[in-house]
């Protein structure tokens, strides 16, 4: 299971914190999501974190956009660099996002007063787009706030399940004490009409997204379903 963090420079805690914390909870990697800077942070850096801490860090992007121009000249720009391509939903953004198949998450799909409907979960499932389900807001927020994020993951959940549309879980944690262990996450979604294998699925699913575009980014990777061999590697 694996859980999409945002650390330094754009989150309080570095990579090797989220790391370490996520080694005590149970998780197998980390997704950072980064928004563009990741701290002067490069592969040999990912690498030597993994080492360290025996988790997966993910080289990941979040692109906030103010409008699908500019959605589409970022994942232009990061696509062919980083492992997930994540961007960050909202009102004009989220049918761009699902409707794009070079996105891997449509993240935050609340974020600015952003909504989902059937037509953006048909697109999402028809371009292999992981719908983010953030279960942040519910952790942090309280009264009537908390009360709408909930009432919009449940429409997303009943969404989700009648068009068989793949998802991903965050607690979006932008702090290394934001993070939840996976049976808490469980927990909590079965006030969403999750079950807990549910929730355990769209953790999973970070984990399975970054080691399908990894193999696709690998030299033996010719496309879906047609591998490099021997013979094209001698020609």
């Amino acid at each position: 299971m694996y859980e999409a963090v945002t650390a330094t420079p754009d989150g309080e805690s570095t990579p090797s914190r989220f790391a370490h914390a996520a080694a005590r909870y149970g998780y197998d990697g980390v997704v950072v999501r980064a928004t563009g800077e990741d701290g002067g942070l490069g592969i040999d850096d990912y690498d030597r974190i993994r080492e360290r801490f025996g988790v997966d860090v993910v080289d990941g992007i979040e692109i906030d956009a103010d409008d699908p121009e500019s959605a589409a000249g970022s994942i232009g720009a990061h696509r062919p660099s980083r492992t997930l391509v994540l961007v960050r939903g909202g009102e004009g953004l989220n049918r761009f996002a699902a409707e794009h198949e070079r996105v891997d998450v449509l993240a935050r799909p609340f974020a600015d007063g952003g909504d989902v409907n059937h037509v953006i979960v048909k697109a999402a499932r028809d371009n292999g787009v992981r719908l983010e389900f953030d279960l942040g807001p519910v952790l942090r927020l309280d009264g009537g706030r908390r009360v709408q994020v909930l009432r919009k993951l449940r429409k997303l959940r009943e969404l989700v399940e009648a068009y068989d549309a793949p998802y991903v879980v965050s607690a979006t944690p932008n702090s290394h004490l934001q993070l939840r262990a996976p049976r808490e996450l469980a927990a909590l979604g079965e006030t969403l009409g999750f079950s807990a294998e549910g929730i355990t699925e769209g953790l999973e699913e970070w984990g399975r997204l970054a080691a399908r575009n990894r193999h696709r980014r690998s030299e033996s990777f010719i496309g879906p379903g047609v591998e490099r061999g021997r013979y094209e590697e001698d020609a």
